[in-house]
């Protein structure tokens, strides 16, 4: 990852901007953070998985790496970016014994990490050294750890609408469901399954409870790839 410059300029003002970004859908970025670590933690549990360790791919200002803590029954979590700003800010809102941040370069992977999440990261990955990032991933994870992989599907025209209205998503590539599919399995992961969410907007939230049952169609305005490293 390379751009540490543009999102020190964006840290002190990322939430507003991306709320700004999802106010058509009528939700707020923790509705989202939420939805995305409560369908993880319902996916793990079906693979009777819990995870005591977990790195939070690109934190950010580490809000995602808080509602992991919580959800799950780590013992540690590690919070990795690029922006030595916004790393400032994770540990001055959410540094503790369990929770720590560090920068890419401080963290040397050691093959015992239970559990990788990462959140709309990859899109802002130059194409060239997605492959370089995954295989740090990879040498994170203890043999059978697991990595969950969000994006913002393309294959959403309102997922494309909100992109283009967040200064910071704006200039992304995003990367399709085929093409992160393929990025792992090339990486060496084992795909686990490709889910979608977020599907219904607020004006539409009486329609949500049908969310698990239609998380195999590709219109969710995000998608998560779970895959493992081979035992």
């Amino acid at each position: 990852m390379s751009k540490a410059p543009e999102f020190d300029q964006h840290a002190d003002t990322y939430d507003a901007e991306l709320n700004q970004g999802l106010f058509l859908s009528g939700e707020d970025k923790e509705y989202f953070a939420k939805g995305r670590v409560q369908w993880l933690l319902h996916c793990l549990k079906e693979l009777r998985q819990q995870p005591r360790s977990a790195i939070d791919y690109g934190c950010g200002i580490g809000d995602a790496t808080i509602l992991l803590r919580d959800a799950f029954p780590l013992n540690s979590v590690l919070g990795l970016d690029v922006s030595a700003r916004s790393l400032e800010l994770a540990r001055l809102k959410h540094a503790s014994k369990e929770c720590s941040f560090l920068t890419f370069d401080e963290y040397v992977p050691k093959a015992d990490i239970d559990l990788v999440y990462c959140n709309g990261v990859f899109h802002h990955i130059p194409v060239a050294t997605r492959a370089s990032a995954v295989d740090y991933i990879f040498r994170c994870l203890r043999p059978g750890g697991l990595f969950a992989l969000w994006e913002n599907n393309p294959w959403n025209p309102g997922t494309r609408y909100v992109m283009s209205r967040i200064s910071f998503d704006r200039d992304a590539v995003t990367i399709t469901p085929p093409q992160a599919t393929k990025l792992l399995q090339n990486g060496g992961f084992e795909i686990v399954g490709v889910n979608y969410l977020f599907l219904f907007p607020r004006f539409l939230k009486s329609l949500r409870f049908l969310e698990p049952y239609v998380s195999r169609v590709p219109m969710g305005a995000q998608y998560q790839v779970l895959c493992r490293k081979p035992d």
